[in-house]
């Protein structure tokens, strides 16, 4: 797996480089100290990932990662800081084509450098490990009538799915890796009126979920709120999960939903983990959940797609050729719990169809 890293400062690049190079199937190939660079070693030596700087000087990162989706796409990681405005960042350069963020806080960077180098270990690996593979799936010869550009999902596959009719007490979204560009195609499509509380648990620090939550509230018909503690998901709201933390759903004796955000459990290493907001909810309401699991790595989401499942709720995933990771969406498909496989604009208009239907 050949990676480049590119941060102006010094510091940085040998921390990240060492970090990745902890993993013997991760090579570094190349170093760069601002955009400018960055847009070179993209096109001189095609690395399957990069992970990059935003704030830099001569060219930023943001500048930078422009031309590099023009002109030698690639897998990028943005490194960025864990603050409002390094979140507001970070979120444009999603929107931009990078597929995934690692926050840093200058602070706390050498007390928490384990877990950082584990986060972005897991994600290099991910994202070089997806990059691979469709570029291995493109070369294949191709049959007639077949894609080629990703493996065939084990999920049923639907351009369009209508869920008019039907009635869902909730909605329940878990994200993760290219998860919030999907949400901002998905979300404002969902016109006014929706019936049904929704609830998203999206797997970034609080103040990117904050930023997030800030950002779809102005894209949105519906009201969009970061959630917290003792609050209650309405009808016709849609709620982000506070990123770090996990999100359970609980019936209050008025007949409403109540967000408990806790640390546990511990083991759900992805906060907020999509099983815990799915599982809790399975068990929470007294009607149909909808679950949707979109686009990100690993496997989060599988558990609680059952337990909505066994509840008699409905499972839709992202298609494959529409993920940047098929992880999330493929661990459902292969456990058959799930419904439909659709892209995203599928997904707005299924979920514009429930919308249709409560009108």
């Amino acid at each position: 797996m050949r990676a480049v890293v590119i941060d102006d400062s010094g510091f940085m690049r040998r921390a990240v480089e060492k970090m990745l190079a902890s993993d013997p199937e991760i090579e570094v190939v190349g170093r760069g100290r601002n955009g400018l660079e960055a847009i070179e070693l993209a096109k001189t030596l095609e690395p399957d990932v990069m992970t990059l700087d935003i704030e830099m000087p001569e060219m930023d990162g943001l500048t930078a990662l422009r031309r590099i989706m023009r002109e030698s796409p690639c897998k990028v990681v943005m490194v960025s800081s864990l603050t409002t405005e390094g979140s507001v960042a970070a979120l444009r350069a999603l929107r931009l084509g990078a597929a995934d963020v690692v926050a840093k806080d200058h602070s706390t960077f050498s007390i928490h450098i384990d877990d950082i180098r584990d986060e972005l270990v897991h994600k290099v690996k991910a994202l070089a490990t997806e990059a691979k593979r469709v570029r291995s799936a493109a070369k294949r010869p191709r049959l007639a009538g077949k894609p080629a550009a990703f493996d065939k999902p084990t999920g049923p596959r639907a351009k369009d799915v209508s869920l008019a009719g039907q009635r869902f007490e909730l909605v329940c979204i878990g994200s993760s890796t290219g998860g919030p560009p999907v949400l901002e195609r998905v979300l404002p499509a969902i016109p006014a009126g929706f019936a049904s509380p929704i609830v998203i648990a999206q797997h970034m620090p609080e103040v990117f979920t904050q930023s997030m939550a800030r950002r779809l509230n102005e894209l949105c018909p519906l009201e969009v709120r970061h959630g917290a503690e003792g609050d209650e998901p309405a009808p016709g709201t849609i709620t982000i999960c506070p990123g770090g933390k996990h999100t359970h759903l609980k019936h209050v004796a008025t007949g409403r939903l109540r967000l408990h955000v806790t640390d546990e459990p511990a083991a759900d290493v992805f906060k907020p983990s999509a099983s815990v907001l799915f599982e809790s909810a399975a068990q929470a309401c007294a009607g149909p959940v909808l679950g949707v699991v979109l686009t990100g790595i690993g496997e989060d989401g599988k558990r609680g797609a059952q337990a909505i499942r066994d509840a008699g709720g409905t499972i839709l995933a992202q298609s494959a050729d529409s993920c940047v990771v098929y992880g999330m969406p493929r661990a459902v498909d292969d456990a058959g719990l799930t419904h439909a496989s659709v892209d995203p604009d599928g997904l707005a208009r299924a979920l514009a169809s429930l919308a249709r239907a409560a009108a």
